[in-house]
């Protein structure tokens, strides 16, 4: 597999804006994943590793748009009704199989292909037939009703690019062109785990002082919603030894690994010096909030993500921050969460020089226009407010005070969470 370079990750020591610090870094960053060739019901949420060009026309065949009747244009009177004789039919999947004529009328259904030289249809329910004969109502356009061939997609088009994370129209679209396989990349790997001695699986029993690790699960399930192959490593106890283990055996075989907490200075803090036994790794210092430096680095083979450990800032800085990386590892281009500008019914205020995200539920007022409703706490240890918003506030780094009614960007969970 492909690797990043050593220095990948190694940025300054002074607090970096977001945005400069995103872009930084996915110019650092490459595609470590190989590719493999599944068939079209297995590609939806991969990411394709290759152009879709079309080698063929759709629709192949000037076609009917409805039910109704085909004529040449040229033999329309104008003005008044016309009337021509019925000479064929032509069902979808069934051509006429010989010349249309002047002078007659084919009836067609919708998707048939139309006979040569036709050029019109009329709608079956604006005509009437009278026995062998339809007569046909004046004031149609040259060329109503008509589908041309290649309408949709034409011969030599790209029709989904090299990098696209396949949603169910990219698979039907490929499929409309006859491909019955995708070239696509392999999935991510991506080993997590938690330390922490105080740290409990839900399985187990809490006593006093412990707490149950959510972290570990949040991460996998927004890990889930990326199509990326997950291995958990559960929770290693407080113990540089054992953690460097750990990590030295998951380096072998998965291109991330990734966890929560136990990265700052403090004693028992011990994966930032077990990550150096294995490679290296930096406080990548952002000025956002919520979210304490995040940790980055490599460990052996593998690259290093280490979250905060407060669930919240977890949350924030994977989905802000980690997810985007993730995607392009994964050979994802062009990914940009969705962000929407919405009325907030909430004051603010804030450092300058600071980004950041506040938890919001979108609602509606009076009137049912949109608007944002602040969660009552904004710890970055309270679950619940992630599990009550439905997004993220963004406030820019020059915005020190907001009133209520404020013009806020809005990036909705939906968008973030989606693969």
């Amino acid at each position: 597999m492909a690797q990043l370079k050593d220095d990948c990750f190694a940025f300054g020591d002074t607090l970096i804006p977001y945005d400069e610090a995103m872009s930084d870094l996915a110019a650092r960053l490459a595609t470590v994943v190989d590719t493999e060739t599944v068939p079209l019901p297995k590609a939806a949420g991969r990411v394709l590793a290759e152009d879709v060009v079309s080698d063929r026309n759709v629709p192949p065949h000037d076609n009917s748009a409805v039910d109704g009747y085909a004529v040449f244009f040229s033999d329309l009177a104008s003005p008044g009704e016309t009337r021509l004789p019925v000479t064929g039919r032509v069902a979808a999947g069934h051509p006429l199989g010989r010349g249309a004529k002047a002078g007659e009328a084919v009836q067609i259904f919708t998707g048939a292909p139309m006979p040569d030289g036709m050029d019109t249809v009329f709608m079956e329910e604006d005509c009437v037939r009278d026995g062998d004969a339809v007569i046909l109502p004046e004031g149609l356009k040259q060329g109503s009703n008509r589908r041309f061939a290649g309408e949709d997609v034409k011969t030599g088009d790209v029709i989904v690019h090299a990098g696209t994370r396949l949603r169910p129209q990219d698979v039907g679209l490929a499929a409309s062109v006859g491909r019955d396989t995708l070239k696509v990349f392999k999935p991510l790997r991506v080993a997590v785990f938690s330390t922490g001695d105080e740290v409990r699986d839900p399985s187990d029993d809490a006593p006093p002082g412990c707490i149950y690790d959510a972290n570990r699960f949040a991460v996998m399930a927004m890990l889930e919603r990326l199509g990326i192959e997950i291995t958990d490593l559960g929770i290693l106890p407080d113990d540089e030894a054992a953690i460097a283990a750990a990590l030295d055996a998951a380096a072998d075989g998965h291109h991330l690994l990734m966890t929560s907490g136990g990265v700052s200075a403090g004693e028992e803090d011990h994966v930032k010096a077990a990550v150096e036994k294995l490679g290296s790794i930096h406080f990548w210092r952002l000025a956002i909030k919520p979210g304490r430096p995040i940790a980055l680095g490599q460990a052996g083979e593998a690259a290093f993500i280490g979250l905060p450990g407060n669930p919240v800032a977890a949350m924030v800085t994977f989905l802000m921050i980690a997810q985007p990386m993730l995607r392009q590892m994964a050979g994802e281009t062009g990914y940009q969460a969705a962000r929407l500008k919405v009325a907030t019914d909430f004051p603010y205020k804030k450092k300058s020089g600071r980004r950041e995200w506040v938890r919001v539920a979108l609602g509606s007022d009076g009137n049912g226009t949109p608007v944002l409703s602040k969660h009552h706490s904004s710890g970055a240890g309270i679950l619940t407010s992630m599990a009550a918003a439905d997004g993220l506030a963004e406030i820019a780094e020059d915005v020190e005070k907001l009133e209520a009614g404020a013009m806020v960007t809005y990036i909705p969970f939906s968008g973030l969470l989606s693969g």
